[in-house]
Parts: C-alpha cells; structure tokens; sequence
C-alpha cells in the first residue's frame, strides 16, 4: 500500500517503483483500473522495461477489481478510516504505509487461503472452502509453495525473510503499527465539521 499526493502519473510512478521495489519476489502482472493514471505512456514503459505484465479492468465493471474493492474495505478503511486526508500529508501516510503497515501485513497479519474441494453436490465442479486452519501470513504461504525460492528476487531469500519477520512478535509488531498510526493521526487533525 502507499499514498500519493495527487493520483497523476507524475506522483503514482515514483510511488508504483517503490512498491514494486519492496516486494521480495518477481512481479509478473501489474493489474489496474482505467484511470488516466495508470493508462499512459511512463507507465506501460516502466512495466515493459521490468518485463510485467499490464492488464486492465473492463469499464464500469467493479467486479474486474474485487481483490482490491475488498483489500479497500480490510484494509484501507480500517486503518485510515473513511475521512479524506488533505494531500499535504500524503507523505507521511506513504512513509507509514512502507515502515508499519506494509510489513504488518505481509509478516504478521493472517489471511485465510483457500482450500480447492470436490463439491459432492456437483460432480465436476470445486468448491473453495476457507477454513480457520488454513490461515497464514503472506511470508508463510509464499514459503508453503513448491520452489518458493525460485520465485524471489536476486539477493532476497527465505531466511532472510523469515529473520525479519521474527525481529518482533505479532503482538509487538500490532502495537507498534497502532502507536505509529495514532503519532500520525496527531500529525494530521481531523477535519472539524
């Protein structure tokens, strides 16, 4: 996740490089919505050069882009809230996001992954079951598959991940994203009706 101070290309490419940056393995596809932002020149160029992928939302179609409608309410709203922040502060939302919150999730905070099942009421067909038993950290699912190795980027590897996952606990590292963001939320008043 990151913040920008106005969705431009000129503010998004920087912040798309440095996210692109803080992943630790191979990025194959780059999906987004049609805005002018993403739909451009620089764009498509950074994403040829690194070799990604870029595909695209279909127009008027939300349901193109439901990881990120559902990241969106997760996530986002949860902690930021549904208040506009004024663009002055996008900085220190986006130095936040790349310090707490992005390693937050990524090392600490579980996700359910799915577990592909026969349907016995249908022959044929699977049934997608999340099960509680099935929740993971994104480090811990990316180290379950086959080759996960193979698919980080050169000089990253497993261990160091895990070495910098382990550097807190869930606990510690849950009660330092929340003192994080309550020092930010000081920084930036609410807006007074």
């Amino acid at each position: 996740m990151a913040s920008v101070h106005t969705i431009s290309e000129v503010h998004l490419l920087p912040v798309i490089q440095q996210m692109l940056e803080q992943f630790p393995f191979e990025i194959l596809g780059f999906h987004a919505d049609n805005g002018s932002e993403y739909i451009n020149h620089r764009v498509a160029q950074m994403l040829d050069k690194l070799r990604i992928e870029f595909t695209r939302s279909r127009p008027r179609r939300s349901n193109d882009n439901g990881l990120a409608e559902t990241r969106n309410g997760a996530v986002v709203r949860k902690a930021f809230g549904y208040e506009h922040i004024p663009r002055r502060h996008a900085g220190r939302f986006n130095t936040f996001c790349r310090e707490y919150l992005n390693p937050f999730l990524s090392f600490h905070r579980p996700c359910l992954y799915a577990t592909e099942l026969a349907d016995p009421k249908k022959p044929g067909r699977i049934k997608r079951v999340y099960r509680p038993r099935d929740a993971m950290t994104p480090l811990d699912k990316q180290a379950s598959l086959p080759e996960a190795a193979s698919f980080l980027r050169p000089g990253i590897t497993l261990e160091d991940l895990h070495a910098q996952a382990r550097a807190l606990t869930d606990i510690q590292a849950a009660e330092e994203l929340n003192a994080a963001r309550a020092a930010l939320f000081r920084r930036v008043p609410a807006r007074t009706a």
